[in-house]
């Protein structure tokens, strides 16, 4: 199963970091914030990877190059025509992902989720994603989304958020253009028509959005 990581935004909450860095190389522990994300893969068997990129973006490559001195093989979407948004970013990235299932990784958490354990979710046209679900942060109290039975519902309780980790289906891309697209309204379309599974992660998990979840993260990890 191929993986795309998501790392084409501009991190604006996180400036003046990101003026002359993207987000996710920004250091954590010694490491880049996407070399955790790459590394974990790799050990979970994920090791077929797009990195799509837009902001700084040609930092990436220089960075990381093709990915052998991680032990996988890693090509570039860049988004030469301005961002795309996550949706448009993925349908830009469709060529590279191929027609099977694919795992999608925001490029800003870190987690120590078990990526191994997706490789047992089957997806269909009839299952179109399958998200991880976490308890909701601090500064996202109210969070995304409910379970139901393994479904995952706009209603109901308690909300979880969702972890930036999934399983999507090709088709729930299908007809869509490579343009500024928000993933949200895609995500409700299926959920609304049943075909969005889900699961919660009582693990660790970050979302570095700020400077100081970035260092609290840094903290952790030196410890």
């Amino acid at each position: 199963m191929k993986t795309i990581i998501l790392s084409a935004g501009r991190g604006e909450r996180m400036q003046p970091l990101t003026n002359n860095t993207p987000k996710p190389l920004l250091k954590a522990g010694g490491k880049r914030l996407i070399e955790h994300t790459i590394e974990a893969l790799v050990a979970a068997g994920y090791d077929d990877i797009v990195i799509n990129c837009a902001h700084l973006g040609e930092q990436f490559p220089s960075k990381l190059g093709d990915g052998r001195r991680y032990n996988a093989k890693i090509q570039y979407s860049h988004e030469h025509a301005g961002r795309l948004e996550t949706a448009g970013g993925i349908v830009h990235a469709l060529p590279l992902l191929g027609d099977a299932p694919f795992l999608v990784v925001n490029g800003d958490i870190w987690t120590d989720y078990p990526f191994k354990q997706l490789k047992h979710v089957l997806l269909t046209p009839e299952r179109l994603c399958h998200l991880v679900l976490v308890a909701n942060p601090a500064h996202h109290p109210d969070g995304d989304f409910a379970l139901d039975a393994g479904l995952i519902t706009i209603s109901g309780q308690p909300k979880f958020t969702y972890s930036g980790v999934g399983i999507y289906h090709p088709d729930l891309f299908s007809g869509l253009k490579s343009e500024p697209l928000p993933l949200k309204p895609i995500l409700m379309k299926a959920i609304e028509a049943d075909k969005a599974s889900g699961e919660v992660y009582t693990g660790q998990w970050s979302d570095i959005g700020t400077v100081e979840r970035l260092a609290a993260l840094s903290q952790q990890l030196s410890n």
